[in-house]
């Protein structure tokens, strides 16, 4: 039975293990008869024969695309069984195993998946114990020491490029470099420890930090050892301060629990002192709004009050203590709206994104941006709308740490009607624009088709002429392209009746 040999360089290239694998199965080489050598391992002088040149027998079988996704990782590991691993495993699934890398009890497949899982876990590790310093007389350039367990680099890599990609940096490893000038990332032979900057003067302020960060009530030395083993200790300028931090954390803990109790430094808003009823009937709806109905009925908001004695400063103060409908409670803060007190086109959207609800102002997140970009290619000036949204408060639900937006409710739009009436006395704008369907709920009620009747000029019961038009939300929402090209171009053309002639924001005479 012929013997070959499969080399493979860089050792932990997926695709150059992918092109030896497929000639070996179309040379019907069965795993026993392949010796599998490194790129940085020289072949003997009786080295068998290269199976890259090995006539072809047969065409390659199908391989599951599961092990397709397992090679890269388990390639980046140091056992030198791992090529012939692979290739038995690509073997076995070509020749009546279709399903092998789904049975978990296989000892092939176990031995693959914890090679794969101990290189996932020393890519973590890279990740989060990387220090960059920087580079003496080279400004805005930073190099890092890190001591791999495993061939990572150029896995992990393309993670610092995106990471930190406004500065130059390089990461030095016994076996590998990578280097990221802004643009570019390259890969190169290894370095030595002395190649580095032992320490810059950031490192004292970072430590200086992590000092006053460090809550001794919470300390547990041996997941924290678990979590940050001792070896990397010596990369890392906050580790010189754990043993006196340790030392010292039982007499800080004991002196914490010794101190009277402080009330939370988060300041909630209490209750409007003037707070009443006055709030319209709210809509019959659906089991949620069941819950919120019940919530309003058990605690009345505040009353934004009438009359010409209050100003928009008043009503986004009393806003604030707003307790209307559960949305507040979640909520950063309460998102008035801003503009000028007396201009001429108010523009409605629907409610708070994430960036709003941070900033306290609409308007600010990506839709805000879009609809920028949409007045400005107008020729109209943002500053002069009053912009404000029928909702004054972030709806959203989470998903581990991210804020996903939700759709407020009907009975969230009635809850906050009341501000929004208030804004229209104060603002008495001469044209109104509704972002969304929300917002044309808001101020035109049920009924409203949106992409029927969007771009369709109404004269309210004052005498205001208004219309709506799609949100930019739902613009950025389209994954198509062309669909979202298309979207933003109908967007542009309903704003556009706000363009006047001469230039100015002042709305045209509608048809």
């Amino acid at each position: 039975m012929a013997r070959w040999s499969a080399r493979i360089e860089p050792c932990w290239d997926a695709e150059a293990w992918r092109t030896v694998a497929r000639a070996a199965l179309r040379a019907q080489v069965p795993p026993q008869d392949l010796d599998w050598i490194e790129g940085d391992h020289a072949a003997s002088l009786l080295a068998a024969p290269d199976v890259v040149g090995a006539p072809v027998l047969v065409d390659a079988p199908r391989a599951p695309k599961a092990l397709f996704e397992l090679a890269p990782a388990v390639l980046c590991h140091r056992d030198p069984q791992r090529l012939g691993l692979l290739y038995r495993l690509l073997w076995r699934t070509g020749h009546g195993e279709p399903a092998l890398l789904s049975n978990p009890a296989d000892a092939d497949v176990q031995r693959a998946q914890a090679l794969a899982q101990a290189v996932r876990r020393d890519a973590h590790k890279m990740k989060a114990f990387v220090r960059f310093r920087a580079v003496p007389g080279d400004e805005g350039a930073f190099i890092a020491w890190f001591e791999p367990e495993h061939r990572i680099v150029d896995r992990v890599a393309p993670f610092f490029a995106r990471r930190f990609a406004g500065m130059r940096w390089a990461i030095l490893t016994p076996y590998r470099s990578a280097a990221w000038d802004g643009a570019t990332l390259a890969f190169g032979d290894g370095g030595a420890r002395s190649d580095a900057p032992d320490d810059d003067a950031r490192e004292e302020l970072w430590r200086t930090y992590y000092a006053h960060i460090f809550n001794p009530a919470r300390i547990n030395p041996r997941m924290m050892r678990q979590e940050m083993p001792v070896k990397y200790w010596k990369h890392l300028p906050e580790a010189q301060l754990l043993p006196s931090l340790l030392q010292g954390a039982g007499a800080r803990v004991r002196d914490m629990a010794a101190r009277e109790a402080q009330a939370p430094r988060r300041r909630i808003p209490q209750r409007h002192p003037t707070q009443t009823g006055g709030r319209g009937e709210l809509p019959s709806g659906n089991g949620r709004s069941s819950g919120i109905r019940e919530r309003l009925d058990s605690g009345p908001g505040p009353d934004p009050g009438t009359g010409p004695g209050q100003s928009l400063d008043t009503l986004r103060a009393a806003a604030r203590a707003c307790r209307a409908c559960p949305l507040w409670e979640p909520a950063t803060q309460t998102v008035f709206g801003e503009g000028p007190a007396d201009a001429r086109v108010l523009l409605l959207g629907e409610q708070p994104g994430d960036s709003e609800d941070l900033t306290g102002r609409p308007f600010t997140g990506p839709a805000g941006q879009l609809l920028d970009r949409a007045l400005g290619e107008l020729g109209l000036d943002r500053a002069r709308f009053y912009l404000t949204n029928a909702v004054k408060h972030f709806r959203f639900e989470r998903r581990g740490k991210q804020r996903l937006h939700r759709n407020p409710e009907a009975a969230h739009v009635q809850a906050c009607r009341p501000w929004l009436a208030r804004e229209l006395e104060q603002v008495r704008p001469e044209v109104v624009v509704c972002l969304g369907a929300t917002a044309a709920l808001a101020l035109f009620g049920r009924g409203f088709r949106l992409m029927e009747d969007r771009g369709q000029w109404r004269t309210l019961r004052d005498g205001t002429r208004a219309f709506a038009t799609v949100h930019p939300a739902w613009i950025l929402r389209q994954r198509d392209p062309a669909a979202r090209e298309a979207a933003y171009t109908g967007f542009v053309a309903d704003l556009a009746q706000l363009a006047a002639p001469d230039d100015s924001t002042d709305p045209p005479t509608p048809p």
